[in-house]
């Protein structure tokens, strides 16, 4: 099924990890994606499986923390497919420091990857499609950390809180033009990018979600997919988690665990 069919896509931070997932799983539904990294060769590396299957792709290297970057990936994409129907802000940096070591050079960071990249593509992207004049589909690559806290996540989840609150305001903004605006959050999530993590992780994460596995990247692509296609075209100002149930429960699993220890 072709539910991407004729649409031209954006996929930053689409070489590696979630942002693979989502590059391969629209090219499948028939759009043609621009696959947007800081890695010239791992993004050509995604393309390449692409057409390899048939699709239509191209790799784009940009810095997306400058001005400069973002209006070259914006171009590039427009010079291949000559237009812009959905892009997909999933360009970040997970800093894993405690609030009291934070530095202020991972804060620049985080803020500047994290939340100015995704605003400013997120307006580069508005201003084409309203230019265009037939609508657009905006999908913010947020977190289940901004929903809850997460120890030594502290600036990673200010960022992505961050994202969740311009997300839904910039989709009051531009709905009138037909443009919807939503984000996706995802919990912890096995990818083809963080094979280092211990794998005795997916069993404590699988031991408190509802649904008894771990999330995999191509649960968040599925997601992206949706919101992306025809079913959702009323859908908008969302902020959809990806986590087999994890952030709804958390709460209540704390809650419970601290008052049997009590007793």
């Amino acid at each position: 099924m072709n539910r991407l069919e004729g649409q031209a896509a954006l996929i930053a931070g689409g070489s590696k990890g979630i942002g693979y997932a989502i590059s391969t799983t629209f090219a499948r539904e028939g759009a043609a994606v621009a696959v947007v990294g800081s890695n010239q060769e791992a993004a050509q590396k995604t393309v390449q499986e692409i057409l390899d299957c048939g699709g239509r792709a191209i790799a784009v290297a940009a810095d997306l923390t400058s001005e400069e970057g973002r209006a070259h990936a914006l171009a590039q994409t427009l010079e291949a497919f000559g237009k812009l129907d959905i892009i997909v802000n999933n360009a970040g940096w997970g800093c894993k420091k405690p609030l009291i070591e934070t530095d202020m050079a991972s804060f620049d960071r985080s803020i500047a990857l994290n939340l100015k990249a995704t605003y400013f593509m997120t307006q580069l992207a508005a201003k084409q499609m309203i230019q265009q004049g037939h609508g657009g589909r905006i999908i913010n690559i947020s977190s289940t950390g901004a929903l809850q806290g997460e120890r030594n996540s502290s600036i990673y989840a200010a960022t992505k809180a961050g994202i969740m609150a311009f997300s839904r305001a910039a989709a009051l903004e531009l709905g009138c033009n037909g443009i919807t605006v939503n984000c996706v959050l995802p919990g912890f999530t096995r990818t083809n990018n963080n094979g280092h993590v211990p794998h005795e992780i997916d069993e404590s994460f699988i031991a408190i979600t509802p649904t008894g596995r771990v999330t995999v990247a191509q649960d968040i692509a599925n997601a992206c997919l949706f919101l992306a296609g025809p079913e959702a075209a009323q859908i908008s100002a969302q902020c959809l988690a990806v986590d087999g149930g994890y952030s709804g429960t958390r709460a209540v699993q704390v809650a419970w665990t601290s008052s049997m220890e009590r007793k």
